[in-house]
């Protein structure tokens, strides 16, 4: 691991922290490599029945780090992030997340794969991928819409409108909204109450539940095949300066 992702086992409950606070877990590819071997370690273990993704205080995921996606963009196709995102689609495990602060990217888009998600009061949820000539990822052109109804979809991933807790709640991405104190306890508590479950008869009512798999597994390769074309262009490269420079 790269020390900024920790994996910890607390009994049958998989911990996947995203934990690099001082830039608010903006995912690097080599966290997107740690996170994929942490979840498909879980799939391959008996042991593990749920998994749960946390962030650092103040800040679940504050979505890609926009200088290392400019230099893979150097270069050739990258599968990292690809491979993180079809990880999620076909987990085998249940997956829960606890989320307290910003959710930006990625980091509301992978919630649209996890079976339940805790959300502190003080979290926001936003996709600003239009605003960097992007698209949005993580198969969020299919369940977006089929989560939240297109307008709502529409609002979040095209015009990068952020949502509260309660407005996440009420369009379905999050469960339970509690105080932001209580993020990790609750959504731990969730976990085990999941891995508790006759794991074979959840295994296969989840399956149900998911039937789409391979409908979402060509979405994320649609979409990814558009994102790093689009990735290279001029449009996204002047965003990106543009957004980096105000960093500055």
């Amino acid at each position: 691991m790269t020390g900024a992702v920790a994996v910890t086992d607390d009994s049958a409950v998989r911990i996947i922290r995203m934990n690099r606070p001082e830039k608010k877990n903006a995912l690097t590819l080599a966290m997107y490599t740690d996170m994929t071997r942490a979840l498909r370690e879980a799939d391959q273990s008996d042991a593990i029945r749920c998994v749960v993704f946390a962030g650092a205080p103040g800040a679940f995921c504050a979505g890609n780090d926009i200088a290392d996606f400019l230099k893979a963009a150097e270069g050739g196709r990258d599968l990292r992030a690809f491979d993180f995102l079809k990880a999620l689609a076909l987990g085998q495990k249940p997956m829960v997340a606890a989320v307290a602060g910003v959710a930006i990217g990625i980091g509301t888009t992978m919630l649209l794969h996890c079976d339940h998600v805790v959300a502190g009061a003080d979290a926001t949820f936003s996709t600003p991928f239009l605003k960097l000539a992007l698209i949005p990822e993580a198969a969020s052109t299919l369940l977006a819409p089929m989560r939240m109804g297109y307008a709502r979809a529409f609002s979040m991933l095209m015009m990068g409108r952020p949502l509260s807790a309660e407005e996440a709640r009420a369009a379905g991405i999050v469960n339970t909204v509690v105080d932001t104190a209580e993020v990790d306890a609750v959504a731990l508590k969730a976990a085990q109450e999941i891995a508790a479950l006759p794991p074979g008869a959840l295994a296969v009512a989840r399956r149900l539940m998911r039937g789409h798999r391979d409908a979402v597994v060509q979405q994320i390769e649609a979409e990814s095949m558009h994102f790093e074309d689009l990735l290279k262009s001029d449009e996204a490269r002047a965003a990106f300066q543009a957004f980096l420079a105000r960093k500055k």
